[in-house]
């Protein structure tokens, strides 16, 4: 399966998704001019893997900022791992970044996926 590497910029945040490499990370500001665009990427990538994944897959999420638009399409996003069998969320913040903290609470209160929070 191809990786899927997009470089982070002002706005928008890295990504890395390697089958390979058991590399599946987000990391950065996220706050894309067109949302819905920046994603689709990632979501059709996802797709493609939860048809085979691996034995067992955590997902990093490392955001410092993410704007609403990004919000719901994270959602969307982690409502599409939903399917991958031992999939889990690893949610990184800072330990002062309470906005970030909370946030990841929500989302994972909203979607059944276990999540593991950790600090930076």
């Amino acid at each position: 399966m191809e990786i899927l590497t997009m470089e982070s910029s002002d706005d928008t945040p890295q990504v890395i998704l390697n089958k390979d490499k058991n590399i599946f990370e987000i990391s950065g500001r996220c706050l894309p001019e067109d949302a819905v665009s920046f994603f689709n990427p990632i979501m059709d990538w996802i797709k493609r893997y939860a048809q085979s994944p691996n034995p067992a897959t955590a997902f990093h999420i490392k955001l410092d900022y993410f704007n609403t638009a990004s919000s719901k399409l994270l959602l969307d996003l982690l409502t599409a791992l939903k399917p991958i069998p031992a999939i889990r969320v690893i949610w990184h913040s800072y330990a002062d970044d309470e906005e970030v903290q909370e946030a990841g609470a929500e989302f994972s209160e909203q979607v059944d996926i276990p999540f593991e929070f950790r600090e930076r």
